[in-house]
């Protein structure tokens, strides 16, 4: 490949990349949003769900990447949990990244 086309296509490359990630990230506000069916179980202070009997963990500062891997697992099915499952599989890739963003800002004791 001539060398003139190699920066070209690194350019290209590149600008997709960040196109990408542009929009893969997240939106805080519209997370806020998007998170308030979640808030019902993970917004309430020291909630224990009754059947499978735990804790129901506090999302708030959590690593987005994190947040948007679990829900992907729920989704798909890799983690088992009849009611994340139900929530999961109804949120779109752009619905997970929007929970995220809101969740890695979220205080970490209240969401």
């Amino acid at each position: 490949m001539h060398p003139a086309r190699w920066g070209l296509t690194a350019l290209t490359a590149a600008s997709l990349v960040c196109a990408a990630a542009a929009h893969a990230a997240g939106d805080p506000a519209a997370g806020k949003r998007k998170f308030y069916t979640c808030a019902g179980c993970h917004g309430i202070p020291n909630y224990n769900n009754v059947y499978p009997e735990y804790r129901v963990p506090k999302l708030g500062g959590q690593h987005p990447e994190y947040i948007v891997s679990a829900l992907q697992e729920y989704k798909n099915g890799a983690r088992t949990h009849p009611t994340m499952h139900a929530q999961a599989s109804t949120l779109s890739d752009q619905d997970m990244a929007d929970i995220a963003a809101f969740l890695a800002q979220a205080p970490k004791n209240e969401e």
